[in-house]
């Protein structure tokens, strides 16, 4: 479904000197699979999901959808993806219902079709009760409640979320992990970004960790926690950067 072949993305910092957020990143996800990027804040995850998205062009190596690639194809791509940013922004003059309306018309879809998708996401993220207010007045839940009802809006074959519970509650998590697990049994492909390392290990089937930019491993969690003979990822993760100076 998507395959990343040896992407790297560099930067100039403040004194014009070359660094790289992410280097050397390979690897493949498959239809009907949650695979977790996995890392502390300031790894690299941001970014990588900016290049999945076509967002961001890496500066090396290459992304492809099946045989779809950025930017040649990237209408197409983008029909078939949907990016929930760490940092989404709504439109805070109007209600969620307007601004599902909105994202749907975007992606044209018809009218019924549309009311009817809308009414699904408004009950699956539970919107009833605020569907209607304007949304400077939601809460945080809410808020990322109607950015991931955003992402459904068009029935996406691939969703990339970004930190997508961050600071929520565990009802709010719960609402969104459970439609994600819904998701992929219905073969739908999900990159999950997160720094919850529990998270991960709860929904994830594959999961890449990250550090500094780098894949420092891969696989199931019982793989890498076997591997790393511990009894989480979190611990896991630990082990596989001790003796990191910079850390």
């Amino acid at each position: 479904m998507i395959k990343v072949d040896n992407i790297s993305k560099k930067f100039l910092n403040e004194k014009k000197e070359e660094f790289y957020a992410d280097r050397n990143i390979s690897f493949e996800l498959n239809e009907g699979e949650i695979l977790g990027i996995l890392g502390p804040n300031g790894a690299g995850k941001t970014t990588l999901l900016r290049m999945l998205a076509g967002i961001m062009t890496p500066t090396e190596g290459k992304i492809t959808y099946g045989n779809l690639s950025f930017p040649k194809d990237a209408k197409e791509i983008k029909k078939k993806i949907s990016f929930l940013s760490g940092n989404t922004k709504l439109y805070k003059d109007i209600s969620p219902y307007e601004f599902l309306k909105l994202c749907g018309e975007y992606y044209a879809i018809d009218k019924e079709t549309l009311e009817n998708r809308i009414n699904k996401v408004v009950k699956t993220f539970s919107l009833e009760e605020f569907k209607n207010k304007r949304i400077e007045f939601l809460s945080t839940g809410q808020l990322q409640r109607t950015s991931i009802a955003r992402c459904a809006i068009h029935d996406p074959d691939i969703y990339i979320f970004d930190e997508a519970t961050s600071g929520l509650d565990i009802i709010a998590s719960k609402v969104i992990l459970d439609y994600i697990k819904e998701e992929k049994k219905k073969n739908k492909s999900i990159i999950y970004s997160t720094h919850y390392m529990e998270e991960a290990e709860n929904i994830c089937d594959r999961v890449i960790l990250i550090h500094k930019g780098k894949i420092i491993k891969s696989g199931t969690p019982e793989e890498i926690e076997k591997e790393t003979k511990t009894n989480n990822l979190r611990d896991a993760f630990f082990q596989l950067i001790e003796g990191d100076n910079n850390e």
